[in-house]
């Protein structure tokens, strides 16, 4: 057996571990009647595909109340919660219940759960992650530490196997796209990232550098009629949405209903205290009471645009798989950080393309990925996963700069001086995040000031 395969199999290995590990503990709203949390939420989602028909999936029924965690992912998310609901319904048919089983808990069926997501990750993401860096010329040399690095991301294993989502799939189906892009598969490229976007729309943060590359790297095909190649890729396009959708275009209404349970405007501007520009201007100024919400739909769609502006127009006109990668991390922290109804967890979209460029930008991105699950702490904390938070952390700064070592590229070897104030930098930004977070739990707020350390951490 090759050395390489061997490497690639004990970094798996210890993906998994850790992983599983993380799995032990505790899981978003555990215990906590009457709605509980995001694990209830994808349980439910089992329940409701599997046991009603798929027009009735979004929509308020009797049998479907949608105040109690209704579908609100695509079409993708709905057929892979079916799957795991017969798969539930064959294992035990008291975990998809309908109506009866509310807030399920228990020994085996957590156990069902956590193995549900870890399939899906290593079916997905494992094997993107793999093959994007070994196929990436970039990566020669370095792609087990960069593999191995990438899968150890905290963020990403923290809210699949902690707080509980599959966030490794639609993450995974992107890597795909990428991948496929890089090596000039440009339909496979489209195929991927469609279905990413039909499992969840908040793929969308990826959406334009993606339809900036292809645009622009066809106008400059001289190898094809370019019309004729972007009808193909149009044509993949709009065959995956159809074929995805497919169900749910009967008739005009169904549609609307789904479309409408994708982005629910009134849900608010954004969720509980996001690291975002607007929940840190809120401390100054409450948007909320002063602008409707049409009003801030538009301050928020405006912002958004002219973030992304910049990037994606030389983006259009240079394209170029590194200049993708770039424009995939603006993007998303565009979106992230100004648009409408953002979540916590969302931070996980930007991170993708940062782990990306992780051997290309060692420091940059390791930087930015230990900050982005830094800004995920007050979520963590009430999924009771402070431990592995901490634990998870400690082991991604060693092993990432033990493997990429950041502060020994050939920048810093030239310029001794820049080294030194970037590794100062680096230390007292990473450790200001922490000191917060730990003084988060050992100091009690005022009274008048319940939410002073998680607005902290936003703003931070």
């Amino acid at each position: 057996m090759a050395d390489s395969t061997v490497s690639f199999i004990l970094i798996t290995l210890s993906a998994i571990l850790l992983r599983w590990c993380i799995s032990l503990n505790p899981y978003s709203g555990a215990g906590k009647a009457p709605m509980f949390g995001d694990y209830e939420a994808q349980r439910h989602w089992m329940e409701i595909t599997y046991n009603l028909p798929v027009k009735d999936w979004y929509e308020n029924t009797t049998q479907n109340d949608l105040l109690y965690w209704g579908l609100d992912y695509p079409p993708l998310t709905a057929y892979h919660s079916y799957l795991c609901g017969m798969v539930s319904n064959w294992l035990n048919p008291e975990w998809v219940a309908l109506n009866r089983s509310r807030g399920y808990e228990s020994y085996q069926h957590k156990l069902f759960m956590r193995y549900s997501v870890l399939l899906a990750d290593i079916l997905i993401y494992f094997p993107a992650l793999l093959m994007f860096f070994t196929a990436n010329k970039t990566a020669s040399g370095n792609a087990a530490f960069a593999v191995l690095c990438a899968l150890i991301y905290p963020g990403l294993a923290l809210i699949d196997y902690g707080h509980f989502q599959y966030n490794s799939v639609s993450l995974g189906l992107t890597v795909w796209a990428v991948m496929s892009l890089s090596k000039g598969h440009d339909l496979l490229g489209s195929i991927a990232f469609c279905l990413a976007l039909n499992y969840k729309q908040m793929e969308l943060y990826h959406a334009m550098p993606f339809f900036c590359y292809l645009l622009g790297s066809t106008l400059r095909n001289k190898d094809e009629i370019r019309i004729f190649k972007l009808a193909k890729i149009g044509v993949v396009v709009l065959g995956t949405f159809a074929i995805c959708w497919l169900p749910f275009l009967n008739n005009k209404e169904s549609a609307l209903q789904v479309l409408q349970r994708l982005f629910p405007f009134g849900r608010g501007l954004y969720e509980d205290k996001v690291a975002n520009v607007w929940c840190s201007v809120t401390v100054l100024v409450k948007l909320k009471q002063i602008l409707t919400v049409d009003s801030l739909i538009k301050l928020c769609f405006c912002s958004t645009l002219v973030g992304l502006i910049p990037s994606s127009i030389n983006l259009l006109f240079i394209p170029s798989i590194q200049r993708f990668k770039l424009a995939l991390i603006n993007s998303a922290l565009v979106f992230f950080l100004f648009s409408f109804q953002v979540h916590e967890k969302s931070i996980l979209i930007a991170a993708l393309p940062v782990c990306l460029s992780l051997p290309e930008h060692p420091l940059a991105s390791i930087w930015f990925l230990l900050i982005s699950v830094s800004s995920m702490f007050p979520l963590l904390v009430k999924d009771q996963l402070v431990v592995p938070y901490f634990g998870s952390m400690l082991l991604f700064t060693i092993v990432t700069f033990l493997c990429l070592k950041p502060f020994e590229t050939e920048t810093f070897r030239k310029n001794k001086s820049l080294e030194w104030s970037m590794f100062l930098c680096f230390v007292l930004s990473v450790s200001g995040a922490q000191i917060q977070n730990v003084l988060s739990l050992i100091v009690r707020p005022p009274p008048t000031l319940p939410d002073l350390f998680p607005v902290l951490i936003s703003v931070y």
